[in-house]
């Protein structure tokens, strides 16, 4: 039997024998870095130097608050901002919703990649808010912030002028594009080959900000995880934007060879890792189970709920109909992806179409 292929990066990525490697030096680093005893100075040594690390392959020059992952990150940025109402899009991670529920929901026009600028402009109102929006979308892929999103400059001005901050949830794109221009950025290790239980919040300026009290200068209230920050930042070195963006072309030709055997879910400008795809008739449930028979791993595009299939909300929200969104499934490479594996899906992907 050929071995499996693991095509659901977007949920998380297998641990990159550096990062593996970095935290078992971690591990030896047993005391808390705040600690005032030699022990604790050496852990805290070896903590600011993975921050600085990190930082300088991000090219972040504000700050930077280690976390438990990107849920967390969230929380702090959406409840400890200086800010006083919160508006999200409605394309974002459950975990925004669950860190603000009583945000400002902004639309998204039916296959449009960026908010409806009008009710952004009225939700924004005379400033004091936070603005939550994705980088990259991790159902479709979608790009709403960055280079590639031509909308994007004027996005991040409008948010500016009317004194709001921006917050960039850069879970599906940190380590492989470049970060946007952000007030705040939320980075979560697992998504590009680093361990599980460990992100960043990057700040631009902790005036920001609201302390908390505790650790990370006073931002975040639980003990620094030392293996999990090193492991992040070799995690980080060891891909290397450079090297992710000189397989993309290779990336792009096995999206088009997907796309042109059944429906492309194409909302907007299309990054390379992610992409979503609507089988012509089989449902996505039967697809993921096909699939896994087949040797795949993927995921799928709705999610069942006790039972009972539920249309995504995302999906919804990006206006894509019903009926597609119930064969629509998510296929997402990562930095193990092979050609091999792409030829293999391919094949696989078409005969079952």
């Amino acid at each position: 039997m050929p071995e499996r292929v693991y095509l659901d990066h977007a949920a998380t990525s297998p641990l990159r024998h550096e990062a593996r490697a970095a935290m078992e030096e971690g591990f030896a680093l047993w005391a808390n870095p705040s600690s005032p005893h030699a022990e604790g100075r050496k852990a805290h040594a070896a903590l600011e130097d993975a921050r600085e690390r990190i930082k300088r392959m991000l090219g972040w020059e504000g700050e930077l608050i280690f976390t438990s992952g990107a849920s967390e990150a969230l929380w702090i940025a959406l409840n400890r901002a200086k800010a006083g109402r919160r508006i999200v899009s409605a394309v974002e991670h459950d975990a925004v919703f669950r860190a603000a529920p009583d945000a400002t929901v902004i639309p998204i026009p039916h296959f449009g990649a960026e908010p409806d600028r009008e009710a952004l402009a009225t939700a924004l109102g005379e400033g004091g808010a936070i603005f939550a929006l994705q980088s990259l979308n991790s159902e479709t892929g979608t790009q709403m912030l960055g280079a590639r999103a031509e909308h994007s400059h004027e996005l991040v001005r409008q948010v500016r002028a009317a004194g709001g901050v921006l917050l960039a949830d850069c879970s599906q794109s940190a380590g492989k594009m470049p970060l946007p221009d952000a007030d705040m950025i939320v980075v979560s290790a697992h998504k590009f080959g680093g361990p599980i239980g460990v992100g960043a919040l990057l700040v631009r300026d902790f005036n920001l900000l609201e302390p908390s009290g505790g650790h990370e200068r006073g931002y975040r209230q639980g003990t620094e995880n030392l293996p999990g920050a090193l492991g992040l930042a070799a995690a980080l070195e060891a891909g290397g934007m450079d090297s992710w963006a000189t397989d993309e072309a290779e990336r792009l030709d096995f999206r088009q060879t997907v796309w042109a055997a059944a429906e492309a879910i194409a909302v907007g400008p299309q990054c390379s890792h992610i992409i979503a795809v609507a089988h012509p008739t089989i449902s996505a449930q039967a697809l993921l189970i096909r699939l896994d028979a087949m040797g795949f791993a993927v995921s799928a595009g709705s999610a069942c709920s006790s039972g009972t299939l539920k249309k995504s909300r995302v999906l919804d929200a990006f206006g894509v109909p019903d009926d597609v969104a119930a064969r629509t499934i998510r296929v997402s490479l990562g930095w193990n992806t092979t050609p091999e594996e792409l030829e293999r899906f391919s094949e696989a992907w078409a005969s079952l179409c």
